[in-house]
Order: C-alpha cells, then structure tokens, then sequence
C-alpha cells in the first residue's frame, strides 16, 4: 500500500513523480479513480489530470470533453500505449525536453520525436494523447492501399518507364531527380516490386514484368539465416565454440583451411595454414575437388603431422567438407565451421591464399602442378619471414616447436 505524505502543502509536478506513477499503477490494476488517489494521497482533480492528460473539469459555458477510457497497456513494446501518450502530454505541459520524456519512459528519443511530429494537431501543434492514440490506431491498420495504386499519375509514369526496360532502381532514382520537388512522385525500389510481384494488388500490369532483366513472372523467394536448410548430413560445430587458445593463437597445432579455384572451376589446391607459426600446407587435387577426394588429401596431409600438431581444423561452410565426421574420426582433429559470409574468420588462410595468386595466377588450370610443385611453392612461403613473427619464418617457428617437443 502506498504510504499517505504528511506534507500537505503543492508540491509541484516534478515532486510528485512517484505519486503518478502509482496513481496509475493502481488504476491499470482496475482500482477507481476515487479510491486511488486516496490510497495515493492526492486530490481527485490531480488524478483525473494525471489519467486524462488534463483537467477533468469543463470551462465555464462549454461541455465537457467526453474521452475515451484509458486503455491497458498493449503486450508489445513496440507500440506507444495510451498511458504513455498522456505522459509525454503532461511531461511536455511542464516544459520538459523531448531526451527527458524518452528518459522518463524508458524510449528512445527518437521514438518520442517522431511520435510527437506525426500525432501533433495538425493545425495547432498541441500533443492531446487520446486525439494521438486514435490517429496512431487509424494508421495501423493492414493492408494499406499501394503508394503506386492511389496515384494515377505515378502509376503511369512508372508504367512508362518500364516499358523503356528501365529497371526499378533506375525509375526510384529517375523520379527523385526529375521531380525533386514532388514527394508524391518519389516511390522506392522495393516499392515498385511489390507493386510487379505482389498477387492481388493490381498496381501494375504483370506483362511488365517481362520487361525486367531477370524475366521472372513471380519473385525469387530469398531464406533467411536461420531458415536455411542444414548444410551437411552430418552436424557441424561452429566457430563460436572453437576453444579460446585456438582464438589467442597462444597453442599451436589450429589450422585453418580453404580451397583455392582454377580456371572454370574444374581444378583445385587445398590450403593449410598454422594459426600460431602461420606455417603452410598444400594439399593435391589432381582430378576433382568433392567432398571424398577433399577428405582423403587433408587426411593424408595432416597425419604427417605430431599429434600435438593437430589440434583443430577451421573452415568455411563449402560443400568440399561434407565429409569432415569423417576426416576427423581419422586424424582426431575436431572441425569448426565459420559463419555465412565470413571470411575475416579465417584471415590468416585468406592472407595466404592472397600470397598463393602469385604462383598459381586466377583463371588456370591447376591441376597441372604435380605434388612435387606444391612442395616447393610450400616450402619457399615458410622460408620467408614474417612481421607478425618478429621477422622470424615460419619454418623456424614450427622447428622450435617441434625440438621443444622432442
């Protein structure tokens, strides 16, 4: 129960913050106005203020203005609920800053701006909050008629212009620049699909369609991360569970793995570089580069290799590692996968596969190189030293660790 203030005297709209705020609590609970504000201690011409964002009490000569109840305060946040308009109402009545209503209400600034801008009375500026809820609810509403549909003008205008093969972007930015001065005449690039694709809507005629580039008469559905289908049989275990001494390259013995492409797509190297020494490995596809023969390299790579040396292996999600249960029952070297579009997740990989363009250029065919070449091209990047190491080479930092561990 709220406790009843000794001091009687005004205290001002600033003091009685705590006050309104279980005044209201108490109301949204179903407790009567009257009952409230005795509970709360305040008189009832301040709640009904407080609940109505004004006083309750009509001017001389004048009807009262009959409001609607407030309503409870909805279960998404992503709404202003009725409570909260009257709030920002009586805030900016004491002439608080729209930073100090977000503050108070636990919103973004913005938010209470483009509230206050888009639910103002249009001719006076004055923020009344039932006047805001009901234009807030009148707006929400689905679905709203087309921006294309409800201006013959624009309609006709975009109708042209893809009858021209002009493409939607090219409208969006055409219509910008010729009519900078008309609002109405500017339409966004999603827009103008939805007005092509969208069944039902009528905006366009749908032979346009075939006026743009693609040709397709219904829209390219595109999935989103987490409704792609798994990518292997077999789950994977990705990089976010990768040990943290794999992270701080503070262990040796993490790789990092990639395929580097030929010509046409029809030859492959498989790269390996040592997160710690940044020490490579290359690996030899002669005839193709799937899932088994992918396997059976890395397996016959890495078992050269101490046991101490193969601690894990990271990769990006290629269909060459459908496989990896497979290559990692072998060489017991657990593989984890990078994220979608990642490719910073392996930067010591890419840097090197950067390095290796210089001996097997973009475009041919490297299959011809015989495992003999790759040992070479292999052992000449290990000799070189690196900045990153102190100047030291590759081939020196993982001959310390090897004598170490001897």
């Amino acid at each position: 129960m709220f406790e009843i203030r000794e001091d009687r005297s005004p205290q001002g709209p600033t003091k009685l913050s705590a006050e309104r705020h279980a005044y209201l609590d108490l109301v949204a609970r179903g407790v009567g106005t009257a009952e409230a504000c005795r509970i709360v201690g305040i008189n009832r011409r301040t709640g009904h203020r407080w609940r109505n964002g004004r006083v309750s009490q009509a001017k001389a000569g004048q009807e009262p203005d009959r409001r609607p109840p407030a309503r409870p305060v909805p279960s998404s946040d992503r709404f202003l609920s009725v409570e909260e308009r009257i709030t920002i109402a009586d805030l900016r009545r004491e002439g608080r800053s729209l930073r100090s209503v977000a503050a108070e209400l636990g919103r973004d600034v913005s938010t209470i701006s483009r509230e206050v801008r888009r639910n103002a009375h249009p001719t006076s500026g004055d923020y009344r909050p039932h006047a805001a809820q009901a234009r807030a609810d009148a707006r929400r509403p689905r679905p709203k008629p087309g921006r294309i549909a409800a201006n013959p003008e624009l309609r006709a205008l975009v109708q042209d212009m893809l009858e021209e093969k002009f493409s939607p972007e090219q409208i969006s930015r055409r219509l910008r620049r010729a009519h900078p001065d008309r609002p109405e005449l500017h339409v966004t690039t999603e827009t103008i699909y939805q007005a092509l694709y969208v069944q039902g809507r009528g905006e366009l005629r749908r032979e346009l369609t075939r006026a743009l580039r693609t040709g397709r008469t219904v829209r390219k559905p595109r999935r989103t991360g987490g409704q792609r289908q798994p990518r292997f049989a077999h789950p994977m275990v990705m990089i976010s569970d990768r040990p943290a001494e794999a992270d701080d390259r503070a262990v040796p013995g993490h790789w990092e793995g990639d395929l580097i492409i030929g010509g046409g797509g029809t030859s492959a190297i498989g790269t390996l570089v040592e997160r710690a020494t940044r020490y490579v490995m290359l690996v030899h596809l002669p005839e193709r580069h799937d899932a088994e023969t992918v396997r059976d390299g890395l397996v016959s790579t890495m078992t050269t290799l101490p046991a101490h040396l193969r601690r894990s292996l990271t990769w990006d999600q290629g269909s060459e590692m459908g496989r990896h249960h497979e290559f990692s029952l072998v060489t017991d070297m657990p593989v984890y996968f990078c994220d979608p579009h990642s490719p910073w997740q392996r930067g010591s990989n890419e840097n090197t596969n950067g390095l290796l363009r210089q001996y097997f250029p973009k475009g041919t065919d490297l299959s011809a190189h015989t495992p003999e070449d790759l040992a070479a091209v292999a052992a000449q990047l290990n000799r070189r030293p690196r900045k990153t190491l102190g100047w030291d080479t590759p081939a020196e930092r993982l001959a310390k660790l090897l004598a170490e561990a001897s």
